[in-house]
């Protein structure tokens, strides 16, 4: 019995895009069936936009520590 992939949503970004390399190569090799490659297409697009969040997701807390880092200093500049 095949088993389940995981969903998508509950990956890593690191889960996410090692999947998304196995199935890429697995479309490169060319020899699955047409649904077989749609499947995987569809697969990839949703790991695709998974590792997309992740990585928004890791911007925006590294615009959030700059800002508040700058707003420390400036409040810290005022002091000296």
């Amino acid at each position: 019995m095949p088993t389940t992939p995981p969903d998508v949503a509950e990956l890593s970004y690191e889960q996410a895009r090692d999947e998304l390399v196995r199935v890429v190569a697995e479309l490169e090799q060319g020899s699955a069936t047409l649904e077989q490659s749609l499947a995987l297409w569809e697969r990839g697009e949703a790991l695709a936009q998974r590792c997309e969040e992740w990585l928004l997701g890791a911007k925006a807390r590294l615009d959030a520590a700059r800002a508040g880092a700058a707003r420390a200093a400036a409040t810290d500049g005022g002091d000296a």
